[in-house]
C-alpha cells in the first residue's frame, strides 16, 4: 500500500497530534517561557517543544513530504505533498492556563487538502477526517449540525492579531451576526472552533486573519461532515487566504447572504 494514502496519512496526522498534544498537556501546570512574535502574537516553550515532536515525527514517516510549521516556517520536499502543522492553536488561552486548546495537523496535495486531525488534549477529543472517507470524533462520525436559521443559531468567531490596525473586517461583521443570532462564542482557537462546527455544537464560525495551519484540518473536517466552507464573500475555500466563513449545511445559504450583504454594503475587501 502507498505510504501517501488519504488513510494512511489521517494515521499520520491523528498519531502526531495525539503526540504533540501530549507534550502540551504534560507542561500545562509547569514553569513556561512566553515570547511575544510582535503585538500580541505570543510563543511558548510548550509551543516550539510540541512542534519539534511532531515535525520529527512527521519525517520519520514521510522524509519526502514538504512542511509548513508555524514556529520553525516551510522546508522543502522531493513530494507533491505538504504538511501543514500547528503545535499549539489557541496559544493566548494556554499561556493564561484557559484549558482550551489543541493541535492541528493536515496535509494537502495540488486538489487540496488529504487528511487531517484536530486534538484538545485536556478533553482528550481527536477529530479527524480524510477526504472523501468521512470525519469522526474519537471514532464517531462527525456530523454538521441540522439548523437552518440564523434566528436559532450558535455562532462562533475569533479575532485576528491585527484587530486593532484593521477592525472593520471582524467587528463590522460580529456587530452584524450578533444582533441576529441565537448566540455569539468566541474561544481562542480557530481550529477547534472549525472542529466543534463539523461536529454539530457550534453552527457556523467566521473569522479573519487565519493562516494556513489554523484552518487546513479544520476545513476537510467541515467538509466531510457535510457542513460548508467559503470565504466571506462566497469565493471558493482555500487555504492560502484568511478570512473563512463555515456552516451547517442548512444555515449556510442564509449565513453566506448576510455576510455578503456586509461585504457590499462595507465596500470591504479582505487582506490576501
Amino acid at each position: 500500500m502507498s505510504q501517501d494514502t488519504p488513510a494512511t496519512l489521517r494515521r499520520t496526522a491523528e498519531e502526531g497530534a495525539r503526540l504533540a498534544g501530549r507534550i502540551l498537556k504534560d507542561r500545562f501546570l509547569g514553569e513556561r517561557t512566553i515570547e511575544y512574535k510582535g503585538g500580541i502574537d505570543l510563543v511558548t516553550d510548550a509551543d516550539k517543544a510540541s512542534e519539534e515532536a511532531l515535525l520529527a515525527f512527521i519525517r520519520e514517516r514521510h522524509p519526502t513530504h514538504a512542511i509548513l510549521a508555524e514556529e520553525s516556517g516551510a522546508s522543502a520536499g522531493a513530494n507533491h505533498l505538504r504538511w501543514l502543522v500547528d503545535p499549539l492553536d489557541g496559544t493566548t488561552n494556554y499561556a493564561h492556563r484557559v484549558p482550551h486548546f489543541c493541535v492541528s495537523v493536515a496535509v494537502e496535495g495540488p486538489g487540496g487538502v488529504l487528511a487531517g486531525a484536530v486534538y484538545d488534549p485536556m478533553l482528550d477529543e481527536l477529530f479527524s477526517a480524510a477526504r472523501g472517507e468521512g470525519g469522526t470524533l474519537n471514532g464517531r462520525p462527525l456530523r454538521a449540525s441540522g439548523v437552518a436559521t440564523l434566528h436559532g443559531a450558535l455562532l462562533c468567531t475569533g479575532f485576528p492579531y491585527d484587530v486593532r490596525e484593521r477592525p472593520e473586517g471582524p467587528v463590522g461583521l460580529f456587530n452584524r451576526f450578533i444582533l441576529r443570532a441565537q448566540g455569539m462564542r468566541r474561544t481562542g482557537s480557530a481550529a477547534m472552533d472549525l472542529a466543534y462546527v463539523a461536529a454539530g455544537r457550534f453552527d457556523g464560525f467566521f473569522e479573519f486573519g487565519l493562516k494556513p495551519w489554523d484552518i487546513a484540518a479544520g476545513s476537510l473536517l467541515v467538509e466531510e461532515a457535510g457542513g460548508v466552507i467559503r470565504h466571506v464573500t462566497g469565493a471558493p475555500f482555500s487555504v492560502l487566504r484568511g478570512d473563512v466563513i463555515a456552516s451547517a449545511p442548512a444555515l449556510a445559504p442564509e449565513l453566506l447572504a448576510e455576510a455578503k450583504r456586509f461585504v457590499d454594503d462595507m465596500d470591504w475587501k479582505p487582506k490576501g
